[in-house]
C-alpha cells in the first residue's frame, strides 16, 4: 500500500465498522487510479461483514470494487495434492463410529452423553486443534498424573482419534485454512514472494489460531493492513500486557497476541466513537479480575457519568413477557419516527416474543437468523416421526401426526378439510373408548362403522399404523442408512395420504421442504460412515442437522427494524441498539462441558480455555453498548425463579453505584427511570381498556324442571358442588377424557370392579374350596388386567396387590356367600319420587339377598371408604340405594327390608367395612333427599358452585367454567335465573 502505512489498525466500539472501513479505504486510495482498487484483496471475517462492506461500497456510488473474500475461504475448494474437501457430517459420523466402539467396552465414559453429542463435541475439539496447529503430538505433552481416571481414559481415546483425524491428507477446511496461513506466512517472509497487490483483513478478532496467523502475516506485509473491530483505545498498556497470559473471558483478550506481534494498532480513521466517555466507563467496568482495586484507583479519573450515560437506558422487567413487550414498543416508536433500530439478542425465545408482540401492529422485523429448520412444519413433522421409533404409539402422538399440516397433503381422494374432520371424529372416539395405544385393527373397526370416506381414510391410516407397529420394538442399534430409509418412507407415506403421491405433497415443497429434502439426501449420502444407532441417538442426530439450518421468510420485512445475533454487533452495533436478555445463562450463554479435556489439560496441549467463548461474547457486548443510543434490557424473573444479571451489566451498575463523585448513582437512577417509562407503557398496553370485574360466585337457577332423572352417585355431588351437577345434567357438558390415558385411580377402580363382577358371575357357592376360589380370583384378575390395562408396569403392580389381599377377599367372600347370595350385580334400578316428575336411578355394585329375606348393599372401593360421619352428611349413595330397595326399585328384588350397608375395599388389606345403618337413618336420609331435590326442581335453590366442599383443595371438573379464583369460598352466592323462564 503506497499511500498509507501498513500494519495493524483498528476502529473503536460503536462506529459503523463497514462504513468507516470503506471510508478509510477510499481515502487512502484517493490518489490511485480506479483500477488500483480492483487489485486490492479484502478478507472479511464473515459473510455478514462481507455483505455490509459491499453495501458500504455501493453507498459511495459507482466504482470498481476490490476483491472481497471471506477469510475462511483460505481453506475452501479442492487442493491439487489433497483432493476435495470432506463433508463435515461424514467426518463427524466417522468419529461417532470410533466413539461407539469405545463405549461398547467402556460405557462408563459416556457420562450421560449420547454418541451424536459426544461426536459433535469431539469434532469441535479436532477442528480447534487443526486451527491452532496442534497435531496428535500435542496430546503427548499432557501430564495426567494428577487427574482422575476418567480424564486419563479420555486422553487415551483422544490420542487414537487424533491420529485418525489429524494425520494423512488434509480433507477438512480448518486444516487447509491453517496450512494456507502457514504457507502465506512462510512465503511472505521472503521479499521475492511478497504479493504485488495490497491485502487487507477487515473485521476479524483473530479468535482462531489459523486466522490469527494469517492476520499477523498480512500485518507484516509492506502493503498489508489488518483493521480490528471494536478496539478499546482507552485500555492501559499494563492491562494489555496481562491479557496475553490471562483474562480469556475479557472482551479484548483476542487482540493481545496480535498487539504483541505487531504493536499497538493505529486508528483507521479519525472518526471518534459516538459515546467516548461511555466507552471509558465500560472499559473500566470490564477490566480483568481483580477489578476492585482498579475501580478505586481509576474510577475518579472517569468523566462525569451523567452526560456520558444520557443516551443509555436500563429496562429491568419483572418477566420475559414484559421485557419483550417493552422492546416491541421501542421498535414501534422507532418505525413511527422513521429511525433504524437494531435488537441484538442471544435468546431465541425472547426473539419470538418480540416478533409476536410486533405482529400486533403488523410490523415484521428483519430477523437475520430466520426460522430454524427444526421448528418449521417439515422439521417438526420429521422429528415427530423419528420419535415414534422404539416407543408405543399413544393417542396424543397419533393426533399430533394426523393434525399436522403435512399429513395427507398429496391426496386428491381425501382433501385436507376432510382429513381434519376425520381426525377430529377419531379423536373423540379414542378419547371416549380407546384403546390407549391405537393400532391398525382398532382403526379398521372404527372405519367400518362410518361412511365410504371414513372407511377409505381409516383403511389408509390403519396401514400406516401397521407400519408404525413394526417400529415400536425397534430399540436396538440399527444401521443408520436403514433408519433414514424407514423415516423417509414413513414420512412420505403419511404426507401422501390415501392414494396420494409424496412428490405432490407439501413435505418437500417450498423453501423449508426443499431444505429438509436436501438434508435428508445429505445424511443418506454419508450415513454409511456412521455407526449403528438406537432411535434416541438417531433422533438427536437428525435434530442437530435440522437445527443447523434456518429459513428466511419471503415476506418483505420492515426496512428499519432489525434483529441480529450478538456476533453481528460488530457490523450492526451502531445507531440505536437494544441489548436484550442480559442475564446469566442468556447472554452470556453457559459454557458446554468438555467431556474430553479438563482446563489444565487444554492449557498443556496449547489449546484455548473454554472461557474464550465468554470473552468473545463480552466483545460483542462491548461493541453493542458503545452505540449512540443504547437500551439494555433484562427480566428479573423467569417463570417463578429469580434471574442473575449478566456479569457485564452487574459490573457496570456496581461501578456506577460506587462513583458518587462522578455522579454515577444519579446516572444509574436516570437509566432506570428512562427504562421504567417503557415498562409502564407496556403494562398499560397489556391492560384491558375497561375495568375487568371478577366474576361473582355462580348460583344459576335454570327453568324448571332442571332434569327429570339423576343417578344416586350424583347426590353427594349435588350436596357438595351443585354447580357441577348443573353443568353436567342441565348444560350437558362432560369433560373430555385425556389424550394420553394413564393407569390412574379411576381406571384402577373400574378394573377392580370388573374383576369382582366377573368372579361373582361364575356363581361361587359357600362350599367352594377356598384354594379353588382364590385361584379363580387370580386367574380372572390376570385376564381382566391383560384385556383392560395395556401398561405392563401397572399390570404387574396391580396383580401383585390383588395377590396380597386374595386370601382376605376369598375368606370374606365365603362368609358373605354363607349369609346369602348376590342377587343384583351391576344392574340398574330406579324409583320415582312421589309428587315430582323425577326419578332416582342407581346401578349398585352388588346387593346380596340374605337367607332371612333381607338384603345387604355393598359397594366396592379401591381407596378408603367413607366414614359414618361422611355418610351422615354427604356420601348418601348406599343409604339411598337402601331406600330404593325398600321401595322396590330393583326388579330382581322387589320391595325388601335392608339388613345393612357395607364397603368392600379392593386395596389396602382387602377388608370389608360395615357402616351404621337403621331404618330411621334411611327414612331421615330419604326425606332429606326429597327436600333437597325438590328445592332444585322447583327453582327454590340455585346451583351454587362449591356449596360445601370437603376440602379447600377440592378441584372439580367445572371450576374453570365457574371461574373459581375470581371468587373465593367465603364469597356469598347470589342465585340468578338463567335461560327462558317463560
Amino acid at each position: 500500500m503506497a499511500e498509507w502505512e501498513s500494519g495493524l489498525f483498528a476502529l473503536p466500539p460503536g462506529v459503523d465498522f463497514a462504513g468507516e472501513f470503506v471510508a478509510g479505504f477510499l481515502e487512502r486510495m484517493a490518489s490511485q487510479p480506479p483500477e488500483a482498487i480492483a487489485r486490492v484483496t479484502i478478507y472479511a471475517n464473515s459473510g455478514r461483514t462481507l455483505t455490509a462492506l459491499q453495501q458500504a461500497f455501493d453507498d459511495h456510488g459507482p466504482l470498481l470494487l476490490p476483491q472481497l473474500r471471506v477469510i475462511t475461504d483460505l481453506g475452501a475448494g479442492p487442493a491439487a495434492d489433497q483432493g476435495a474437501l470432506a463433508a463435515l457430517l461424514a467426518r463427524r459420523l466417522q468419529l461417532a463410529r470410533l466413539i461407539d466402539q469405545l463405549l461398547r467396552t467402556r460405557p462408563d465414559l459416556a457420562a450421560g452423553h449420547s454418541v451424536p453429542e459426544l461426536a459433535r463435541s469431539l469434532t469441535g475439539l479436532m477442528i480447534e486443534m487443526q486451527s491452532e496447529g496442534c497435531g496428535p503430538e500435542a496430546l503427548e505433552t499432557i501430564d495426567t498424573g494428577d487427574h482422575a481416571r476418567h480424564w486419563q481414559d479420555a486422553l487415551g481415546f483422544l490420542r487414537i482419534a487424533a491420529k485418525f483425524y489429524l494425520t494423512g491428507a488434509q480433507v477438512d477446511r480448518p486444516a487447509r485454512q491453517r496450512a494456507r496461513a502457514e504457507m502465506a506466512a512462510a512465503q511472505w517472509s521472503r521479499a521475492e514472494n511478497l504479493p504485488e497487490a495490497p491485502v487487507i483483513v477487515a473485521g476479524s478478532t483473530g479468535s482462531h489460531g489459523a486466522t490469527r496467523m494469517f492476520m499477523q502475516a498480512v500485518a507484516g506485509l509492506p502493503n498489508g493492513a489488518v483493521v480490528l473491530p471494536g478496539f478499546d483505545f482507552d485500555q492501559p498498556q499494563a492491562i494489555w500486557d496481562r491479557l496475553d497470559a490471562e483474562g480469556e473471558d475479557h472482551p479484548q483478550a483476542r487482540f493481545a497476541p496480535l498487539i504483541k506481534a505487531a504493536g499497538r494498532p493505529r486508528p483507521w480513521t479519525a472518526t471518534r466513537a459516538p459515546a467516548p466517555d461511555r466507552n471509558k466507563l465500560v472499559s473500566l467496568a470490564l477490566r480483568p479480575a481483580p477489578v476492585t482495586d482498579q475501580w478505586i484507583a481509576d474510577g475518579p479519573t472517569l468523566p462525569d457519568l451523567l452526560p456520558a450515560c444520557e443516551h443509555l437506558t436500563l429496562i429491568e422487567a419483572d418477566q420475559p413477557r414484559s421485557e419483550a413487550e417493552a422492546i416491541a414498543l421501542l421498535m414501534r416508536e422507532a418505525a413511527e419516527r422513521a429511525q433504524p433500530i437494531t435488537l441484538i439478542a442471544a435468546n431465541s425465545g425472547l426473539i419470538r416474543r418480540v416478533v409476536t408482540a410486533l405482529d400486533r401492529w403488523h410490523l415484521r422485523p428483519d430477523d437475520s437468523s430466520g426460522q430454524p429448520l427444526h421448528l418449521t412444519a417439515q422439521g417438526l413433522f420429521l422429528r415427530h416421526l423419528a420419535a415414534l421409533f422404539g416407543q408405543p404409539l399413544t393417542i396424543d402422538r397419533l393426533l399430533i401426526l394426523l393434525k399436522h399440516p403435512m399429513t395427507a397433503t398429496g391426496s386428491e381422494v381425501v382433501g385436507s378439510n376432510e382429513a381434519r374432520l376425520q381426525a377430529r371424529e377419531l379423536e373423540l372416539h379414542l378419547r371416549a373408548h380407546g384403546p390407549a395405544f391405537p393400532d391398525g385393527s382398532a382403526l379398521r373397526n372404527w372405519g367400518s362403522k362410518g361412511d365410504g370416506a371414513r372407511k377409505a381414510w381409516a383403511d389408509w391410516l390403519a396401514g400406516i399404523l401397521d407400519r408404525i407397529a413394526g417400529f415400536e420394538t425397534d430399540r436396538a442399534p440399527r444401521p443408520l442408512p436403514d433408519r433414514l430409509a424407514d423415516l423417509r418412507g414413513l414420512a412420505e407415506a403419511l404426507a401422501a395420504g390415501p392414494d396420494g403421491n409424496a412428490r405432490s405433497s407439501a413435505l418437500w415443497t417450498g423453501k423449508a421442504g426443499q431444505q429438509a429434502a436436501a438434508i435428508m439426501d445429505h445424511m443418506a449420502a454419508h450415513a454409511a460412515e456412521g455407526p449403528p444407532m438406537p432411535p434416541a441417538d438417531f433422533t438427536a442426530l437428525l435434530t442437530d442437522e435440522l437445527q443447523a439450518q434456518s429459513i428466511r421468510d419471503d415476506v418483505e420485512p420492515h426496512p428499519l427494524l432489525r434483529i441480529r445475533g450478538p456476533r453481528e454487533a460488530r457490523t450492526e452495533g451502531h445507531g440505536t441498539v437494544i441489548l436484550s436478555g442480559l442475564n446469566e445463562g442468556e447472554w452470556p450463554q453457559p459454557l458446554d462441558p468438555d467431556p474430553w479435556l479438563s482446563r489444565q489439560m487444554r492449557r498443556q496441549a496449547g489449546l484455548t480455555l473454554p472461557e474464550r467463548q465468554i470473552g468473545l461474547a463480552a466483545h460483542d457486548f462491548q461493541q453493542g453498548i458503545a452505540a449512540g443510543q443504547v437500551i439494555l434490557t433484562r427480566a428479573r424473573r423467569n417463570a417463578e425463579a429469580e434471574t442473575i444479571p449478566s456479569r457485564w451489566l452487574n459490573r457496570l451498575t456496581n461501578l456506577m453505584a460506587g462513583l458518587p463523585d462522578r455522579r454515577g448513582p444519579q446516572a444509574l437512577a436516570d437509566m432506570r427511570k428512562r427504562g421504567a417509562k417503557w415498562l409502564v407503557m407496556a403494562a398499560a398496553l397489556a391492560r384491558p381498556d375497561g375495568q375487568a370485574l371478577p366474576a361473582p360466585r355462580p348460583s344459576p337457577v335454570p327453568p324448571t324442571p332442571s332434569f327429570r332423572e339423576l343417578p344416586v352417585t350424583d347426590i353427594s355431588l349435588l350436596i357438595r358442588d351443585p354447580y357441577a351437577v348443573y353443568a353436567k345434567r342441565v348444560l350437558g357438558l362432560r369433560p373430555l377424557n385425556p389424550l394420553r390415558p394413564e393407569p390412574d385411580a379411576a381406571l384402577r377402580g373400574q378394573t377392580l370392579h370388573g374383576i369382582v363382577e366377573r368372579l361373582l358371575r361364575t356363581k361361587p357357592g359357600p362350599d367352594t374350596p377356598a384354594e379353588r376360589l382364590r385361584a379363580e380370583f387370580l386367574r380372572i384378575t390376570a385376564e381382566v388386567l391383560e384385556q383392560g390395562v395395556p401398561w405392563p408396569a401397572a399390570r404387574a403392580f396391580w396383580q401383585a396387590r390383588m395377590e396380597a389381599i386374595a386370601d382376605r377377599i376369598v375368606a370374606d367372600e365365603l362368609t358373605r356367600l354363607a349369609e346369602g347370595h348376590p342377587q343384583v350385580i351391576e344392574r340398574r334400578g330406579a324409583v320415582s319420587v312421589t309428587g315430582m316428575d323425577f326419578r332416582l336411578t342407581a346401578k349398585p355394585d352388588r346387593i346380596d339377598l340374605l337367607n332371612d329375606g333381607r338384603v345387604t348393599i355393598y359397594d366396592y372401593k379401591s381407596g378408603s371408604p367413607p366414614t359414618d360421619k361422611q355418610i351422615a352428611y354427604f356420601d348418601k349413595q348406599l343409604i339411598l340405594e337402601a331406600a330404593m330397595a325398600r321401595r322396590g326399585g330393583f326388579d330382581a328384588l322387589g320391595p325388601v327390608d335392608v339388613a345393612g350397608i357395607r364397603y368392600i375395599q379392593l386395596g389396602g388389606e382387602g377388608r370389608t367395612h360395615g357402616r351404621q345403618y337403621s331404618p330411621e337413618m334411611e327414612t331421615q336420609s330419604w326425606d332429606g333427599f326429597v327436600r333437597l331435590i325438590g328445592a332444585y326442581l322447583s327453582g327454590g335453590a340455585g346451583f351454587t358452585s362449591m356449596r360445601s366442599p370437603e376440602k379447600t383443595s377440592y378441584a372439580g371438573d367445572y371450576d374453570h367454567l365457574a371461574r373459581y379464583g375470581e371468587w373465593s369460598l367465603t364469597d356469598p352466592a347470589q342465585p340468578q335465573k338463567v335461560g327462558d323462564h317463560g
